[in-house]
């Protein structure tokens, strides 16, 4: 069930008796284990950063404009730096799909660039 006219939608359990207040239950995001959200557009620029669960980190938004300038710039340098073209990749150059995924340290991060060169990524526990 879902509180009616709520910003953030929170799942209440069912069993709830009628006079008591609810119970909520973890939002679908908070129960995968995803962290973060962060969308950095084609020129290094942070657009969004999202925190998706209880356990994402603090992180002030200095250190997120960081974070989407450098990752971007990573992106760009593993697109060049890549020696092999992956399959579907329309650059006749070579591969500019740079970093897709990155697993290590307790963290995984996915990152899905669109034709725009838009880049959405997403952090997340592993498991």
């Amino acid at each position: 069930w879902a509180t009616p006219g709520a910003a953030n939608t929170t799942i209440l359990c069912p069993t709830t008796p009628p006079n008591s207040s609810p119970t909520p239950l973890l939002t679908p995001f908070q129960s995968m284990g995803f962290l973060h959200l962060f969308i950095v557009n084609k020129s290094g620029g942070l657009i969004l950063h999202r925190p998706l669960g209880p356990s994402a980190p603090k992180i002030g938004t200095n250190e997120w404009l960081r974070i989407g300038s450098t990752f971007h710039s990573l992106h760009a340098i593993a697109a060049e730096a890549s020696p092999k073209r992956l399959p579907g990749n329309k650059n006749p150059a070579g591969a500019d799909d740079g970093i897709e995924e990155i697993q290590g340290g307790g963290i995984i991060l996915k990152c899905l660039q669109t034709r725009t060169g838009i880049k959405f990524v997403l952090t997340a526990e592993p498991g």
